[in-house]
């Protein structure tokens, strides 16, 4: 899957992804009470092109923990779907105008655009072997600007440290 066709899921419709997703049905256990055990409201999806899967069932809501498990799977997109990195440009504009602007402070996951471009972060990250200065080098930015990028999400934050793992270095602090 080149890094377009994942950024296309990523940013697609919940009507386009839906298609694209094999949906499941499940009781869930937590709090509901007897609610809970009658009604199918937890929803598990499998992409199928990626085999990505992710789940919700925190709300009694089929039609809430549907919206929750879609956005989850947006993210785990992002995280887990690596393609080849994109060549120094677009990128490193994006990012290097983010870092200078007033909103990198407060950038956090539901911005329009965060897990397109932390998709297209980890990629440049996996392409330099999880160096992370290698990466900022070539995103234009600085490598404490690169880490404190990767620090807004936890999940994102794992996720690099698991690409450093695969390459043999050591972890990163925060």
């Amino acid at each position: 899957m080149t890094g377009e066709e994942r950024d296309g899921l990523i940013e697609a419709p919940d009507e386009v992804l839906q298609r694209q997703v094999e949906m499941e049905f499940t009781r869930t256990r937590g709090p509901g009470g007897q609610h809970r055990n009658k009604v199918e409201s937890g929803v598990r999806l499998r992409h199928r092109a990626t085999g990505v899967v992710v789940t919700a069932g925190e709300r009694r809501s089929q039609h809430e923990n549907r919206a929750a498990a879609l956005r989850r799977l947006r993210a785990a997109l992002a995280l887990e779907v690596r393609a080849p990195a994109v060549a120094r440009g677009g990128l490193a504009r994006d990012l290097a105008a983010l870092v200078a602007s007033d909103r990198w402070p407060s950038l956090t996951p539901k911005m329009p655009g965060y897990w397109r471009l932390a998709a297209r972060v980890l990629d440049r990250l996996a392409a330099d072997g999880a160096r992370v200065s290698d990466s900022a080098h070539a995103l234009e930015i600085s490598t404490a600007s690169l880490v404190k990028f990767l620090t807004t999400d936890s999940d994102l934050w794992q996720a690099a440290l698991r690409l450093r793992q695969q390459a043999g270095l050591g972890a990163l602090r925060q």
